[in-house]
């Protein structure tokens, strides 16, 4: 069945080339919707005009925090318009879903929707350098009722924003602390979910890195303070004697996109590579060693950014000479050339839109 298509009778003036993008503060002018209930299941289906939602004050998502969302690219390629895995993204969210208990969504009509907007919302990408049109779908609970419950209805959408670089700083290294005070996640609890609250929790102490100078805070794991887990928007790396390194997957850390397509890329490129547990204490003696190379973030938002200085225990480490390293560099340059169409597609993972 066609998804119908409502146009906006308000279009907003598209940025011009070379334009200034600040991360997620341009929306385009249509966004895409579906509704569920009990009865009716996931229903209704379609494109309309970006604008406000009308809620209740007693909607669920506002007491319970029953929502989830995902982060996806699309890029301006050469002779069209492309994605990068999306169906990925999609199963995501579908388990962040099961975890909130939230009904699973029919991801090919999903699909189907997200190409039919970008379709229509083509003119908005962004084709300058380090630019892309950011995606955020989003499900929440507005089921209009009090007492904590699985909500009976709900709302997804898609929204888009061309946007430029995560980092103000661009693809300069980062200055990381490892957070001391507080803790992201714990065992059996939400932490390998893409769902709000996981990101309500760790404002707090984002901020105060921030007032601080640093750009990121490093989470330890919440029983014993010891292991790594992951930066506050991104996976963590290290390369360590050569060997590309990050902590293993648990319920504690987000099963990141981009993590799973640097360890595959890592793979074609002959980069060795390993997942496993790092301590804390291990990454101190690698640094005081000259062992410890190179760090890195990765996620949807920044790719690939690389960590120039550790902060623990009050002590700066330089980590490498601080610059950005050769594996960052070669992995951030192939995985961003496959996502644009600069670069072969080894692995089969850009999808074209038009």
């Amino acid at each position: 069945m066609p998804i119908p298509v409502t146009l906006t009778q308000t279009p907003k003036q598209k940025p011009a080339p070379g334009q200034a993008l600040p991360f997620g503060r341009l929306f385009t002018d249509h966004m895409l919707l579906m509704d569920y209930s009990r009865k009716q299941g996931w229903h209704s289906l379609r494109v309309v005009p970006y604008g406000d939602f009308t809620l209740p004050p007693s909607a669920m998502v506002f007491h319970y925090a029953q929502e989830v969302f995902e982060g996806m690219k699309a890029y301006a390629a050469p002779g069209g318009l492309t994605l990068f895995r999306p169906m990925e993204n999609l199963k995501r969210m579908n388990a962040s879903c099961r975890r909130l208990c939230i009904p699973e969504m029919p991801l090919d009509e999903v699909y189907e929707g997200l190409l039919a907007l970008l379709k229509l919302e083509k003119d908005w990408v962004p084709a300058d350098p380090g630019t892309s049109l950011y995606i955020r779908p989003t499900v929440i609970a507005t089921e209009a009722a009090l007492g904590v419950k699985a909500s009976d209805t709900y709302l997804f959408f898609v929204i888009l924003s061309p946007v430029g670089a995560y980092y103000a700083s661009g693809f300069n290294p980062l200055k990381i602390v490892v957070e001391e005070a507080y803790t992201r996640a714990a065992p059996g609890g939400t932490g390998s979910v893409k769902c709000g609250g996981n990101y309500g929790g760790s404002i707090l102490a984002s901020y105060l890195a921030h007032e601080k100078g640093f750009d990121q805070v490093l989470w330890l794991d919440a029983a014993q303070r010891r292991y790594v887990e992951e930066v506050s928007s991104m996976n963590i790396f290290f390369v360590i004697n050569g060997q590309l390194v990050t902590p293993g997957l648990g319920d504690t850390i987000l099963p990141g996109i981009t993590r799973d397509a640097i360890l595959k890329l890592a793979g074609v490129l002959g980069i060795p590579a390993q997942e496993r547990r790092v301590s804390l204490e291990e990454i101190v003696a690698a640094q005081a060693s000259g062992a410890l190379q190179e760090a890195f973030g990765a996620g949807t938002a920044a790719v690939v950014a690389p960590i120039g200085s550790l902060t623990v225990d009050g002590k700066a480490l330089t980590i490498g000479n601080g610059a950005t390293g050769p594996i960052t560099k070669k992995l951030h340059d192939t995985l961003t050339g496959i996502q644009r169409g600069n670069q072969p597609d080894p692995l089969g993972w850009v999808v074209k839109v038009i």
